[in-house]
């Protein structure tokens, strides 16, 4: 145990002696995220994505739906429920959320116009009108083909309360996801390669030091640091936007733990790999680099292209980025998480299998 606070001490004195490693680690996301903020905090998204939700299920209702999805404006995504659909306008995932009752085939041509409820996010004015526009254009022409000119169909415009969520609410949640990534993924494979290479590690091999207090001691050390980066960028989320975490605490510091022990797993890995730390640096940086773009850390999945969205659901960071940002965003507990949280775990356990594998002392 004495063995193991000594590692733990050790390495957070090196991380806070090096100048660069705080500026890099601390300051540089903060900076980018008060940079990104500031430019892009207050904005929207302006693509219209509307969920549809037919109950009627017959052929006249999903010739409406597949109309609705020539228009290359509108984002269509079929939900089964009516209660999700409004679940996803208040968190923001869709803009618009339009039901076909039951009934809406059988009363075409009946002389009655039959209303399309279509919510909407009320807080997000401009996007909503511009798609109850392209919904209502859409509606006017089934109308006119069906009964020269007689609408037959008409839409019902109704609000829902939203959440309210900027860019900067996004962002957020993202820079911690990278910093975890950054630092351990990136951190540990260089600093196991220096060691090897500088032959501190056989050094430790010649003593009674167990590999796995030495993993424990690393990992303490890292647990510690990825806690103070991720409340000094909360606490200057808060201050200059007003970001704040709408859940638990405590689930978001598992997801904090969970990711850490993942990218602190394939950071040894690719330590076990990479021969010199000069190797050791661009290989992290070939893995790390397009995570930061398809795991969902600066831009939705959702905009991303669909053939892209499967390989980007393998990511361990595109579960971590979206954990933490349903929990400090929409308020999601951890039950509601369990299957991000299960994945990040058997990245977690995988690595550390496949490290101890190919993990070398010199």
């Amino acid at each position: 145990m004495k063995a193991y606070w000594q590692l733990t001490l050790t390495q957070l004195r090196i991380f806070l002696r090096n100048r660069q490693v705080l500026f890099w680690t601390l300051a540089f996301p903060i900076f980018l995220m008060v940079m990104l903020g500031s430019f892009l905090g207050s904005g929207n998204n302006l693509s219209v994505t509307a969920g549809v939700v037919n109950q009627d299920q017959t052929p006249q209702s999903k010739a409406f739906t597949d109309a609705l999805k020539k228009n290359k404006a509108l984002k269509i995504q079929e939900v089964k429920e009516q209660k999700a659909a409004l679940s996803q306008v208040k968190n923001g995932s869709l803009q618009l959320a339009l039901v076909i009752p039951k009934g809406y085939a059988e009363n075409q041509g009946k002389g009655t116009p039959f209303k399309l409820p279509v919510y909407y996010d009320e807080t997000n004015a401009n996007v909503s009108q511009v798609g109850l526009q392209l919904v209502n254009g859409t509606v006017d022409q089934i109308s006119k083909a069906q009964t020269a000119y007689k609408p037959t169909v008409v839409t019902e415009a109704k609000g829902v309360e939203t959440l309210n969520l900027k860019y900067v609410d996004f962002l957020v949640p993202g820079i911690v996801a990278m910093m975890i990534m950054s630092n351990n993924m990136n951190g540990v494979a260089g600093q196991i390669a220096s060691w090897r290479e500088r032959g501190i590690l056989r050094r430790m091999q010649g003593t009674t030091l167990k590999a796995s207090t030495f993993i424990a001691a690393q990992i303490t050390a890292r647990l510690m640091l990825n806690g103070l980066q991720a409340l000094l960028v909360l606490i200057v989320a808060q201050l200059f936007f007003g970001v704040g975490v709408s859940g638990s605490w405590l689930t978001l510091i598992s997801f904090v733990i969970v990711g850490t022990l993942a990218f602190m797993a394939i950071g040894f890995i690719i330590a076990s790999i990479a021969k010199t730390p000069e190797s050791a640096g661009p290989i992290a940086g070939f893995l790390s680099f397009p995570m930061l773009f398809l795991g969902g850390v600066f831009f939705p999945i959702q905009n991303m292209p669909e053939f892209l969205q499967p390989i980007v659901y393998v990511l361990p960071i595109s579960h971590l980025s979206h954990a933490l940002r349903e929990v400090m965003n929409v308020g999601a507990s951890f039950f509601s998480l369990g299957t991000e949280f299960l994945i990040l775990a058997c990245w977690a356990v995988g690595a550390f299998i496949a490290a101890s594998f190919t993990f070398k002392w010199e």
